[in-house]
């Protein structure tokens, strides 16, 4: 039996999933006081993560199955919420964290408006999506693999940074930093991995999810394909390999972006 939970496993061998984590948590801390809303938990791999930068967390999702996924790696906390309705009374935040939500809720602004809520004045907010724009090829590379939006359980492809700033600007917010990550190749094979569990090893009865189902979601998925994991933590020291290639690509916009801001006054 493994000693590390399989979410963990399953975030130690994600190119993609890596590079968020560390551009997530760095420079994050928090105080012993500091309240902080980690919103679309799914299987709570970042959750893990985040919990230790300090602080008291409430990790949610629209998801009952997700929610008890988490609660295997963090035990208390976990709040099942509505698209765009939060559960909690106005300025009770410090910090909220939406590591790949924004795009899975369709109206994205009432999203936003409920985060400024439930913010404390000067309140911090950090923001991951898919980031489009003309150069992003892989974007149209994805319905000719049968990836469709569903697959994913995204409402729309992403956002440009303009875009994003301009619908946090119209919410309540004043962004102040951006990072892109994840170029072509770490974002190709991210690609590949999704379309061949899709097409190869997801449950034929799958539940629907907020997030969709590109991944094991449950325990007990992870346990019925773990022969498929073992090979391809084989290989996975060839495929990061091959995506340091994206050193190559300082010219190019990664196909991920994160945002940093605050509630204005």
């Amino acid at each position: 039996m493994d000693a590390k939970p399989w979410q963990l496993q399953i975030i130690d061998k994600s190119l993609k999933k890596k590079e968020k984590l560390k551009y997530l948590t760095a420079g994050l801390s928090l105080g012993p006081r500091d309240t902080a809303l980690d919103l679309g938990c799914a299987q709570g791999m970042l959750s893990y993560y985040l919990r230790r930068r300090g602080g008291r967390w409430v990790s949610a999702d629209q998801d009952f199955v997700n929610l008890k996924t988490t609660q295997k790696l963090v035990s208390s906390g976990l709040v099942r919420v509505e698209p765009v309705r939060l559960p909690f009374q106005s300025g009770r935040f410090d910090l909220a964290a939406l590591p790949d939500y924004l795009e899975h809720v369709e109206d994205d602004g009432a999203l936003l408006s409920e985060i400024r809520r439930v913010l404390k004045p000067g309140g911090r907010l950090i923001v991951v999506v898919p980031q489009t724009g003309k150069f992003h090829v892989l974007q149209r590379l994805k319905p000719a693999l049968g990836m469709r939006l569903e697959f994913y359980g995204h409402k729309r492809e992403g956002y440009s940074l303009e875009g994003l700033s301009a619908k946090l600007a119209d919410a309540g917010f004043a962004p102040t930093a951006h990072k892109s990550y994840a170029k072509f190749f770490s974002e190709f094979f991210e690609l590949v991995l999704n379309a061949l569990y899709t097409k190869l090893l997801k449950p034929p009865a799958a539940e629907a999810l907020r997030d969709g189902h590109i991944r094991p979601t449950t325990a007990g998925e992870f346990g019925a394909r773990r022969g498929a994991f073992k090979l391809y933590s084989a290989v996975y020291p060839f495929v990061w390999l091959a995506s340091q290639l994206d050193r190559l690509l300082f010219f190019l916009k990664g196909n991920s972006l994160i945002l940093w801001a605050k509630k204005a006054a």
